[in-house]
């Protein structure tokens, strides 16, 4: 088992940037992944990392945009988010996975944190 605690959402102006971290309650060196779900909407997959860290993938949506990385150390994964724009505006899910490198799909993925919710404004 492994538990995870997502934290650095918040209210941002269009075009700021926010710093999402995701701490584990255990060293893993499982996949992990970022998903978001709006009001009415799927959840969706924002961006993964293998458990090395060597490995990403992203949403076309948030490409150029958005960065994952990984402190193995500290047991923790961070989303980066620059260029932020009103529709990524979402509750924001950290996700673990004890296999693979890193899915898009979110049925991959075992582990969920509670959310942490990002607004942006225009």
């Amino acid at each position: 088992q492994v538990q995870l605690v997502e934290s650095g959402g918040g209210l941002v102006q269009a075009g700021g940037s926010l710093r999402l971290s995701c701490a584990a309650s255990r060293r893993t060196n499982y996949a992990m992944g970022w998903f978001r779900q709006a009001p009415g909407t799927e959840r969706a997959f924002v961006a993964a990392i293998s458990g090395g860290g060597l490995n990403t993938e992203y949403a076309d949506s948030v490409k150029g945009r958005f960065t994952i990385s990984r402190d193995n150390a500290k047991n923790t994964v961070s989303l980066q988010m620059n260029s932020l724009k009103p529709e990524d505006t979402a509750l924001y899910y950290c996700a673990a996975a004890n296999y693979g490198l890193g899915s898009p799909n979110q049925y991959d993925y075992g582990y969920w944190g509670q959310g942490t919710q990002v607004t942006v404004s225009s």
